[in-house]
């Protein structure tokens, strides 16, 4: 029973990004969400015949970039060359290829993603994660890939350019955190606590701000090109908050610290104190 839920979850999660697709009026967009799933039901094959995740983070990543630059390439005849299309390509692939790495690199040194271990034994929630990767793809680059499709591509206005300075905002703040918690885990003496410095000292999940700020700036930038149900793709930034904060980021990390260091007096004053994702200035 529970197989033929995941099965189910997983065909509802793609029949969902088919309709927004379809309602964007854009065989490109169309296109691009259905390159984006077959992408990851391709790598899904090899990934639980030799039941691993550790290209999980890295095949997303890749899936960005295929999709961002198939529709940048596709949509060149329309609106010709359009320096605005390519600053947006350019941004999310610079993001796709940093946080890819970033979590390739992570997990090739923990030795597994802890997330997986159960998952990657059952073939039909193995293949629901692997779909709602696509999901994750098709979903935050909608908004994106219809402007660049558009006739006239995106429009660099006032709101674009707003929309560009908050991307490199969210971006600098997602890069800073990744860091600082990266230097923090590195000293030996940190293994068995939790940091409370840096960004980290504003925000319990600095990182997932900026995650969440980035993805919205580039609905911002993208919504001057946008008209009629095509608004639909803005779902993008409120999909990602959702993703982050309710199902699988914030939650799960919460699950776990409250487990680990939830008696400690310590850790009660930093979560009291910390906002859980919108740092206090």
């Amino acid at each position: 029973m529970k197989s033929i839920l995941n099965i189910i979850f997983a065909g509802v999660a793609f029949l969902f990004c088919l309709l927004i697709a379809f309602y964007t009026n854009s065989s490109i967009v169309l296109n691009a969400v259905l390159l984006a799933f077959f992408i990851q039901w391709v790598a899904f094959v090899p990934a639980f015949l030799f039941q691993t995740e550790k290209f999980y983070d890295l095949t997303g990543s890749i899936t960005y970039l295929t999709v961002m630059w198939f529709v940048y390439i596709t949509s060149n005849h329309i609106s010709g060359l359009n320096i605005s299309n390519l600053i947006v390509v350019l941004l999310i692939s610079i993001w796709a290829i940093r946080l890819g790495t970033f979590l390739f690199r992570r997990i090739h040194k923990d030795g597994e993603d802890k997330r997986f271990r159960t998952i990657k034994t059952s073939a039909s929630q193995f293949f629901m994660t692997w779909t709602l990767q696509g999901m994750w793809v098709s979903i935050c680059s909608m908004c994106a890939i219809t402007a660049i499709s558009s006739e006239t591509g995106l429009i660099s206005n006032p709101i674009f350019f707003i929309g560009l300075s908050l991307f490199i905002i969210g971006f600098s703040i997602e890069v800073i955190a990744d860091h600082q918690k990266t230097v923090f885990r590195s000293n030996e003496d940190n293994r068995e606590k939790f940091i409370t410095t840096g960004l980290w000292s504003k925000s319990q999940h600095p990182n997932y701000f900026g995650e969440i700020l980035l993805w919205s700036s580039i609905a911002l930038m993208s919504f001057s090109s946008l008209s009629g149900t095509q608004y639909l793709t803005l779902i993008s930034p409120i999909f990602t908050y959702a993703l982050l904060v309710h199902l699988s980021g914030v939650r799960m990390l919460d699950d776990m610290g409250n487990k680990k260091w939830g008696h400690l007096e310590e850790y009660k004053n930093y979560k009291k104190n910390t906002p859980v994702l919108f740092p206090k200035l």
